[in-house]
């Protein structure tokens, strides 16, 4: 017998996709749950049915993302370490910690090249009042703990500005948001090593003694 529907987990994947095309192109405000859904091929029932509100929508499609985001620079981060996840070919601990974090940040930035709409979403919500801080800070205490975990690292070193990591934090994804907007405008300069270097060593000048 022939199915008449699609199964509920491909409905509420399209909700999301649906979703994050809008938010993108129209803005949250702009975007009512009526066209997702319509976008979506879905009934607004169906949509209310997996998500009870277009607010909780779009802070299910943020921490998604966020999560898709932090796996990959992480599994990119990880292709060029040793075993203990700490880069092994710097015999200095401090230009260690200082390639870790560029490995990180070159990942982050590979990640928003290959994946422009959904960073388009990031420059839109993740500093936006439409995410609720509490969201936000799960995505950053969470998601992306082990860049506080890294930062945490530098300060006992003594490599890293020792300030309160909430502040740190907020700076570190500020700086990201700059850099990566200005390779989704200029993506030409994506492959170009010394913009890509540059632009890592402005990061790193905001948070290193």
């Amino acid at each position: 017998m022939m199915a008449t529907s699609k199964p509920q987990t491909d409905k509420r994947r399209a909700i999301l996709d649906s979703a994050l095309s809008l938010f993108v192109e129209q803005g949250f405000h702009a975007s009512s749950t009526a066209s997702i859904a319509r976008n979506a091929g879905v009934a607004t029932g169906t949509l209310f049915h997996h998500f009870p509100s277009k607010d909780a929508l779009l802070e299910c499609l943020f921490l998604e993302i966020k999560q898709e985001f932090a796996d990959a620079i992480l599994a990119g981060y990880r292709s060029g370490t040793g075993p203990s996840g700490i880069p092994q070919t710097e015999e200095s601990q401090g230009m260690s910690l200082q390639r870790a974090a560029n490995l990180l940040w070159q990942s982050a930035i590979d990640w928003g090249l290959q994946h422009p709409q959904k960073q388009a979403f990031f420059q839109q919500y993740a500093m936006s009042p439409a995410i609720a801080a509490p969201v936000r800070a799960q995505a950053m205490n969470l998601i992306l703990g082990f860049i506080g975990q890294l930062i945490c690292q530098g300060q006992r070193q003594g490599l890293i500005a020792d300030y309160p990591l909430a502040l740190m934090l907020e700076n570190c994804q500020g700086q990201y948001l700059a850099a990566s907007r200005f390779f989704l405008d200029n993506p030409q300069l994506g492959k170009d090593e010394s913009h890509r270097q540059a632009s890592f060593a402005l990061f790193w000048r905001a948070i290193a003694l």
